[in-house]
């Protein structure tokens, strides 16, 4: 993984120091909030509805054995115990007191990782697919671009006040993972006649507006996407709304404009690049970037392992664990395990401090110390031998970490809403719990297959109602709490928008009515391996809005 140079390490410590007074100013009273909260927010620190909240960056989602330890103990030290894990990839501390925030700072620093871009109107964290550098069908790592990208945005004057945030995603798999369609800018890594180079998706989104992101261009060379992406970003910074922050995302922009219009200003502004304005990015800067992501010296190991084979055979649990939660990885003998934190009963994305230290232990022992986290809010070992997994399983059911449920209908994306974050409308864990109750099963629920609800407290959608398979947004009316649901959406390469299909449902009724649907699709599926989205769009959505709406 990347590592510090001189530059990255003495930004990061003056940042600190920077806020550490800052910090001071505030706790005496010489600064008002008012005044404080744009110098907090470059800091990644939040005013939730309790308390102070840290949102600390994870680049691209990698993690080392030491950094994660370094949570664990931010969250047994500072916090309550548990951080939280987000769709950004990176985590969120809720409970950290004003005062000690500089002393986590500074632990950080430590350990090579900060809380810059985390919050505020910039180029925020770049996150790819968790699968990066191991998935069989990616073209090359994309780390190493999402690394490029973050040198290259980092306190870049001309972006450090855009008209709002602004998320960049990256995949070199045909099958995404990294959700590129619904981010302002989305690349994918592509390869044209032995030349690498990015095909260019701008405008996507969630929120109160919800957009699929626009093909821009096919392919951009990889020497010059830097250039691409800085005639992008002029083009947002000069035309996007700055009236209105709900019609300032760039996806705002692209729709007003109208696509043809957008690219023919983005083509323009690419055009009239001058030459001491061009990114010198050359060969050379980008192999030294993706030497820092070498596959790790994986050991030759068989295709097929005996112990492996054995321990499926031996335990229903872990045979059902492996059919679900391991992921195939390029190198014969390995696999990349999917650590859910979507266990029964838990806050979906939370770990506790034992709980980081025990993935921590397992990466540096078993899986070469590397540890990612993924949009859906759980961890990934991405590079664990077969002969190894009977052991990993234990140790992770041991620790409370051993659901097999990876993308089954468990394994929800849900935001923290009312219980923390004072933008919701609604409760959103509380929901989200008891709809996993009904399919606490692990063989119905192993029946049912792929299925992702996505739940948010508000229409901020944090929790990506409008890209689930089934989508479930809090409402708030006159003091009491609704939730909508939307069939349809999804979030890959066949990205798709959810549908509101009626009207909102009591917190009560909202499980029974879930279930109903997921019955209606058990039913009408034309075999197990048909999954609930094809069903859906294979029959439409009207007789599921029947189902979902039908007497309990």
């Amino acid at each position: 993984m990347y590592r510090y140079d001189q530059f990255d390490a003495q930004i990061v410590r003056e940042r600190v120091a920077q806020f550490r007074g800052q910090v001071t100013r505030r706790l005496s009273g010489e600064l008002l909030e008012d005044e404080f909260k744009p110098l907090r927010l470059q800091n990644g620190v939040y005013l939730q509805l309790h308390a102070y909240m840290l949102r600390i960056a994870i680049p691209y989602g990698q993690l080392s054995p030491r950094q994660l330890r370094r949570l664990a103990e931010i969250a047994r030290d500072y916090d309550k115990g548990y951080g939280h894990f987000t769709t950004r990839q990176n985590i969120q501390f809720n409970w950290v007191a004003l005062k000690d925030i500089p002393d986590v700072l500074e632990k950080l620093a430590e350990v090579e990782m900060h809380a810059i871009q985390t919050s505020g109107n910039c180029i925020r964290n770049t996150t790819t697919d968790h699968y990066a550098g191991a998935a069989q069908d990616e073209v090359l790592d994309p780390r190493a671009w999402c690394e490029i990208i973050r040198q290259w945005s980092t306190f870049h004057p001309e972006f450090a006040f855009l008209p709002r945030k602004f998320k960049i995603a990256v995949t070199a798999a045909e099958h995404d993972r990294a959700a590129i369609r619904v981010h302002d800018v989305g690349l994918h890594i592509r390869r044209q006649g032995g030349e690498t180079g990015f095909e260019v998706h701008v405008g996507g989104g969630q929120g109160r507006t919800p957009h699929i992101a626009a093909l821009v261009n096919p392919f951009v060379p990889e020497a010059r996407i830097l250039d691409y992406l800085e005639a992008i970003m002029r083009v947002y910074n000069r035309y996007g709304r700055r009236d209105n922050k709900y019609k300032a995302r760039i996806k705002i922009l692209v729709s007003e404009l109208g696509e043809a219009e957008y690219i023919r200003q983005v083509e323009e502004e690419f055009a009239a690049q001058r030459p001491d304005e061009k990114i010198d990015l050359p060969a050379e800067e980008i192999a030294r970037i993706h030497a820092y992501f070498a596959p790790p010296p994986l050991g030759a190991k068989p295709e097929v392992s005996n112990r492996f084979e054995a321990a499926k055979a031996a335990d229903p649990v872990f045979a059902r664990w492996a059919r679900v939660n391991l992921h195939p990885h390029k190198t014969p003998g390995y696999a990349s395990v999917t650590v859910s934190l979507k266990p029964l009963g838990v806050a979906p994305g939370d770990a506790t401090d034992t709980q980081m230290e025990v993935v921590a232990d397992l990466a540096e022992k078993y899986g070469y110390g590397d540890i990612r986290v993924s949009h859906a809010q759980n961890l990934i070992l991405p590079h664990i031998a077969l002969d190894d997994l009977p052991a990993v399983h234990a140790a992770l059911d041991a620790a409370g970490l051993g659901a097999a449920n990876e993308s089954r209908i468990t394994d929800m994306i849900v935001c923290p809403g009312l219980d923390f974050c004072n933008l919701a409308n609604a409760r959103s864990i509380p929901v989200a719990l008891e709809v996993q109750k009904l399919f606490a099963d692990p063989a119905y629920e192993e029946d049912i297959g792929k299925l992702h609800i996505n739940v948010s407290g508000c229409i901020n959608a944090c929790g990506h109602h409008h890209v689930g398979h089934i989508g479930i947004l809090g409402v708030d009316r006159k003091g009491e709490e609704f939730y909508q649901i939307l069939l349809g959406g999804r979030a890959d390469e066949k990205a798709a928008l959810g549908e509101i299909v009626g009207p909102g449902l009591k917190a009560d009724d909202v499980p029974g009515a879930i279930h109903r649907v997921v019955e209606f699709y058990r039913a009408r599926r034309t075999s197990p391996a048909e999954k609930f989205i094809d069903t859906l769009e294979r029959l439409g959505h009207q007789p599921f809005q029947e189902a979902l709406y039908a007497a309990g």
